[in-house]
């Protein structure tokens, strides 16, 4: 076989175990393979996969895709879905095929979900030397562009003699597989190496299974955790992503229920309980409800469960005033359980470790008066978000507007899909999710154009979920007109398969988010507009709109739209435009609902702060008054080591 035809054929023998609750699953690690070929891999993984094609198309399902990066994007958004149990190999020719894979393997290993990435590499010979596209560094010959996904990859291996590839793909599904290790694994396969034929042992193409590690917790851990809890007055449990990839939510209610402990949860988090839960606080930090963060700003107890505790989620560490506040992490990654200086580290499933915790702490609860103070503080953020929902400015509305519609004409278990711009923050702190599965957010890279690839990915998981006998779920991607330029490709591709993808396109003329910082920092939006160069300042800031039409862009591209003009009746229309989606035909192909919004009305206040540096010496007034408000939030800035 050539080396190409070996890994083709070994992806497809390679499948994921996994029990949960005594709940055996066992489902194709790698579901099938996108790419685009040039000459580093069109007679190598490219023949391979027309091969085998024909043979039998179940044995590696080909996928087209438009750009390199929305490939990975579609990848993630598929592991995210399926709890990083399945996810998808990517091909690309080598230089700019290779390269464009950067931003997705920095995101899929930030996120720490799994993709497997196959960039095609120059000769391993060298016997054409430099080949089209070859990186030439003069002080070390043997690096090549790949060498850059090195630092954004949790396993990196270069198959230059095809002896190694059984080591490379051994290895490397070990870490795909791996909960704490998971992220971007790149191996790199030299466009010669692809094409070169060599004895392949039967065993390496046998089937296989890899189980996911579920480590459990440490009794010893558990018991000092439980006596911590018993003393604290005022807990708090953090929820991340890490509760949804252990199908903790079950126990983490539980959990919250005997004892009493209300929950926030991150952006990855959002799901473990739903909105309406009596001692769920919703989302926490710098995009967090007013709730969550009142709670976190007395708790003399953080527990936090499955969370790398970013700089939101903290609020730049200013989110616990508690001169006395202590830290218990639960994480199956060593490097999120120690953080902040932790005594009370806990390296484990947060599914296991729960059901240690809700048998250890038989009895206590926490006072009434943390009780009431829960239920007063959810009662007051419930009415800001009525109240953000219900308002209505004309002719453009508000975001928060838009997002209400959004959220009333979904069902629970349907997917809503985003990653930057200022939607995410808004969707973070109002969006009001019912189904573990009903919110997707990329937010640990926050990568602009992730959105409707991601949603592709999603989707595909989706169909794959209800083939499978399991739940219907419509995915509505929201994106700002900022991201959608960025990457809007492959809405082409769902065109090709007739995927239905529902797109909440949100024309704003501009970057709402960075306008709004910029503001905030002193910089007056600059930068932030889509306008007309003005030639005598030349600036962009106060020409006249763009006569940039993003509806016609996606008709264009085979897209059926709804426009949704401004005016009175625009959030009515908008909510009749989804549910009119929502009722297409499954195979119809995707739906782009375009509507414009008044990027200048904010969404409530989360009474919170992220720390972006301001300036210290300006010529600028708004930067001064800036400076000395970012002075007064610093210094609340704590080191939270407990």
């Amino acid at each position: 076989m050539t080396v190409a035809q070996a890994v083709v054929e070994y992806l497809s023998k390679q499948y994921t175990a996994d029990s949960v609750g005594g709940v055996d699953y066992r489902e194709r690690l790698i579901p099938g393979t996108f790419g685009i070929f040039g000459h580093g891999n069109v007679a190598g993984v490219g023949q391979a996969l027309k091969q085998y094609q024909q043979l039998d198309p179940r044995i590696m399902p080909y996928y087209q895709g438009r750009n390199e990066q929305a490939q990975a994007h579609q990848a993630v958004g598929y592991a995210r879905h399926t709890r990083r149990r399945q996810t998808f190999a990517i091909s690309t020719s080598i230089g700019p095929g290779s390269s464009n894979l950067l931003t997705g393997a920095a995101l899929a290993t930030t996120n720490r979900l799994p993709v497997l990435l196959l960039p095609s590499d120059t000769f391993a010979t060298r016997a054409a030397d430099p080949v089209l596209q070859q990186l030439e560094q003069p002080y070390a010959y043997d690096i090549t562009v790949n060498d850059a996904f090195r630092p954004l990859s949790k396993f990196f291996d270069r198959v230059s003699r095809p002896e190694q590839l059984f080591s490379a793909f051994h290895h490397g599904l070990r870490v795909l597989t791996d909960p704490a290790e998971t992220g971007a694994v790149t191996i790199s396969l030299p466009q010669d190496v692809q094409a070169e034929a060599f004895d392949v042992p039967e065993e390496f193409l046998a089937e296989r299974e890899w189980r996911i590690r579920r480590p459990d917790a440490d009794d010893e851990d558990i018991r000092r955790a439980a006596v911590a809890i018993r003393a604290a007055k005022r807990p708090l449990i953090i929820a991340g992503g890490g509760v949804l990839y252990a199908y903790a939510n079950d126990e983490l209610a539980k959990f919250a229920e005997l004892t009493g402990i209300p929950v926030g949860n991150t952006q990855a988090g959002v799901g473990v309980l739903p909105w309406d839960h009596r001692f769920s606080l919703g989302a926490i930090g710098s995009t967090g409800t007013t709730a969550a963060n009142a709670i976190a700003a007395e708790a003399d107890l953080i527990i936090g469960i499955g969370t790398r505790y970013e700089d939101f989620t903290t609020a730049s560490r200013t989110a616990f005033q508690n001169p006395d506040v202590k830290f218990i992490n639960i994480n199956v990654a060593p490097i999120d359980a120690y953080k902040h200086g932790t005594t009370l580290p806990i390296v484990a499933d947060a599914r296991k470790a729960l059901v240690k915790l809700n048998a250890a702490l038989g009895g206590y609860r926490v006072g009434a008066d943390l009780e009431q103070q829960i239920a007063a503080e959810k009662k007051r953020w419930d009415a800001t978000v009525d109240e953000a929902f219900d308002t209505r400015f004309t002719p453009l509305p508000a975001q928060n507007e838009i997002i209400g519609a959004t959220s009333r004409a979904m069902d629970a278990a349907d997917v809503v899909i985003c990653a930057a711009g200022s939607l995410p923050g808004d969707l973070h702190k109002m969006w009001r999710v019912r189904d573990p599965f009903g919110y997707h957010v990329e937010y640990a890279y926050s990568c602009m154009g992730y959105e409707i690839p991601g949603g592709l990915g999603v989707k595909r998981a989706a169909l794959a979920e209800a083939a499978r006998g399991g739940t219907d779920r419509d995915v509505v991607v929201m994106v700002g007109d900022g991201s959608y330029l960025m990457m809007h490709t492959e809405l082409v591709t769902a065109v090709a398969e007739r995927i239905k993808l529902i797109v909440v396109l949100i024309q704003n003329h501009g970057y709402a988010s960075i306008g709004s910082l910029s503001e905030s920092l002193g910089s007056q939006r600059f930068g932030t507009q889509y306008r007309a160069l003005d030639e005598e300042q030349h600036s962009f800031d106060e020409g006249e709109t763009l006569p940039v039409d993003l509806a016609l862009n996606a008709e264009s591209l085979g897209v059926k739209v709804v426009r949704i003009e401004p005016g009175e009746k625009v959030i009515a229309e908008l909510e009749q435009a989804i549910r009119d989606a929502k009722a297409a035909p499954e195979r119809g192909g995707p739906i782009l609902i375009h509507v414009e919004s008044d990027p200048l009305l904010d969404a409530p206040s989360s009474e919170s702060w992220w720390d972006v540096p301001v300036s210290q010496v300006s010529e600028l007034d708004s930067t001064k008054q800036a400076f000395q408000t970012y002075t007064d939030h610093k210094a609340r800035q704590r080191k939270l080591l407990g």
